[in-house]
């Protein structure tokens, strides 16, 4: 037993050493090898210069040593003064790089280089001017910036103003309605003198409705009200009550006004209208200068004096007639009065035309007319509507002239 225990024991001491020995020896192959393998693994170096699109040398400008997977290995600043635009990379083990120099507006550049087993030394990396696109993301960005744009936009118009702002806009608003009702009375106030100075000079101008009674008197104004028995109409004297029984006819007087050229805004100041026609100097009723100088102070005015007489021949025709006056400071020509005839209720016209009666004239022009009417005299006229012209519910006239130097 003791002999076994010895054997044992000896046995085990033995293989403790063996392992001992074995861990050793592997340790020192490890080393030898690494030791190996660092002496066999050269490192190189890259040499080369920057250059611009022009050929000149590019100082002070870092160049990237990047491997295949685009890691940065190295970095390095182009010389300055002396060696202008050359770099060198120092220790780089074999293998695939890439350099890469990004001068700003110079431009940008890289090439790839692969190392096996020798230095590279001319290497040249010439930059490129390249164009600005708008790349996505500075697209997104674009578009985020506007959306923060129309948020601050938005956030702003919804602040709602102070109590002191209130109040000044409030004020503000009062007086702007203010100053558009003054504008608005003003307005109104005017109209009533124009229409006051028109009535003086020509009272039709204002009261157009002619009502013709039976007992054989004409009364001008404007009907207010009427209903089926009587009329309300506004006069120069005040308002009149007429019954409707007692009405012949309503006429409409239609008062021509002179129609102004139209000018554009563009030319309107340097605009001379054309010339007038020159035609003999007409002859006045009045023989003294006074009615001579009114005669070039104011215009013709023709208006219409008592009433259209109407009447029918055996035949069936209807006459009317009456008499115009030229109420105006000068001379009348080609007066006419223009008859519109109200055919039925559904609103059907027709028109029918006569001229004057009055004195003759002739123009330069070898023309003659005898529908001239000088300042303050009177002409006739006489329009003939046949049997076969038909049936008509009331009537409305114009009269027309044309004034000529």
């Amino acid at each position: 037993m003791l002999k076994d225990a010895k054997c044992q024991k000896i046995r085990g001491s033995k293989m403790t050493k063996i392992h001992t020995s074995l861990r050793r020896d592997i340790f020192y192959l490890f080393f030898t090898v690494l030791f190996v393998t660092c002496l066999s693994a050269k490192d190189y170096s890259i040499k080369g210069t920057v250059k611009d699109s022009k050929g000149n040398k590019i100082a002070k400008t870092a160049v990237l040593l990047l491997d295949s997977d685009g890691n940065e290995k190295q970095r390095e600043d182009t010389k300055g003064r002396f060696g202008k635009g050359s770099f060198k990379f120092k220790k780089v083990l074999p293998g695939e790089y890439r350099l890469e120099v990004d001068a700003g507006r110079i431009g940008k550049g890289s090439t790839p280089v692969v190392i096996t087993d020798d230095d590279i030394s001319d290497i040249e990396i010439i930059l490129k001017k390249q164009t600005r696109s708008a790349a996505p993301n500075e697209l997104v960005m674009h578009e985020d910036t506007q959306d923060e744009s129309r948020e601050e936009t938005t956030v702003l118009s919804s602040v709602q103003p102070t109590s002191d702002e209130d109040y000044i806009l409030n004020e503000l608003s009062f007086e702007i309605k203010k100053m558009t009702a003054e504008i608005k009375h003003l307005n109104t106030e005017l109209n009533d003198l124009k229409s006051l100075s028109k009535m003086w000079i020509n009272p039709i101008a204002i009261y157009s409705k002619e009502i013709i009674l039976k007992n054989g008197s004409t009364v001008f104004g404007k009907i207010i009200y009427q209903d089926e028995k009587t009329l309300k109409v506004e006069t120069l004297i005040g308002y009149l009550i007429i019954n409707r029984g007692d009405v012949v006819r309503v006429v409409d007087n239609i008062v021509m006004e002179e129609q102004q050229e139209y000018v554009p805004e563009q030319i309107r100041d340097s605009y001379t209208p054309p010339p007038m026609p020159k035609l003999a100097e007409p002859r006045y009723v009045s023989s003294s200068p006074e009615a001579r100088k009114a005669g070039k102070k104011y215009s013709a005015n023709c208006v219409l004096m008592g009433n259209i007489s109407e009447k029918k021949d055996r035949q069936g025709n209807v006459i009317f007639t009456g008499q115009i006056k030229n109420i105006g400071g000068r001379r009348a020509d080609f007066v006419k009065v223009d008859f519109v005839f109200r055919r039925n209720w559904s609103g059907e016209t027709k028109t029918l035309t006569t001229f004057i009666v009055g004195i003759y004239h002739t123009f330069e022009s070898g023309i003659t007319t005898d529908a001239t009417l000088l300042p303050g005299a009177v002409g006739t006229f006489e329009l003939y509507v046949p049997h076969s012209f038909g049936s008509f519910i009331g009537y409305s006239y114009v009269i027309d002239w044309m004034e000529y130097e």
